[in-house]
């Protein structure tokens, strides 16, 4: 049983990864069992160059942000558990105990978030209830968004990125995933607003 599964590998569900994977110290987080499904053909980084992303050099490919992402994530928190080359379709169950099935196996979680990209191709069984136009797209792309509040799509079941009805920017979908990130720490620590971060002191 995983407490956490997170659904794509792209910017918004590496940087849940990463802030949910530093706090492995934290005596409400150090049990915690954390998954992500790291899928990345259909990422929107696979085309990308940036040259406007904190953080990032000028030049920079997605490609090879992708690349180096799952290597950061897996050399600095080794403790997640990486699921590859498998494609979610189906979710069934409800909070606290859903069943991920993918085209390979079926995982168990108490938590799922989803973060897999606005492409009106989403087509996972037992979400597509939630499924709505999205909000902040050009109308002729026809992205859709998850219903939801403040990524919250019912209990149990969080989006992030542009898939929560985001703009696609790096920054904004690296923030939507470390800000669930930070809702599921302060879920495991009762309640209590919490956060992850280092410190030079």
């Amino acid at each position: 049983m995983f407490d956490v599964l997170i659904i794509g590998g792209g910017v918004s569900g590496i940087s849940c990864a990463l802030v949910l994977g530093s706090a492995k110290n934290k005596a409400f987080a150090s049990n915690k069992k954390i998954g992500i499904f790291t899928h990345q053909k259909t990422s929107a980084l696979q085309e990308a160059l940036f040259n406007n992303a904190y953080g990032i050099p000028q030049g920079k490919l997605g490609s090879d942000l992708l690349i180096e992402s799952i290597e950061n994530l897996s050399n600095s928190y080794p403790h997640i558990t990486q699921i590859p080359e498998e494609k979610v379709i189906k979710i069934k169950g409800q909070y606290p105990e859903y069943t991920v099935i993918t085209n390979k196996n079926s995982y168990q979680t108490h938590n799922i978030v989803i973060g897999i990209g606005s492409a009106n191709t989403f087509a996972i069984e037992g979400l597509m209830q939630f499924v709505e136009p999205h909000k902040k797209a050009l109308p002729e792309k026809q992205r859709i968004q998850l219903k939801n509040i403040d990524h919250k799509v019912t209990d149990g079941i969080y989006v992030v990125g542009t898939l929560a009805g985001w703009r696609s920017q790096l920054a904004i979908a690296a923030g939507s995933g470390a800000a669930v990130a930070t809702d599921l720490l302060t879920l495991w620590n009762e309640g209590t607003q919490t956060h992850s971060h280092d410190s030079i002191r």
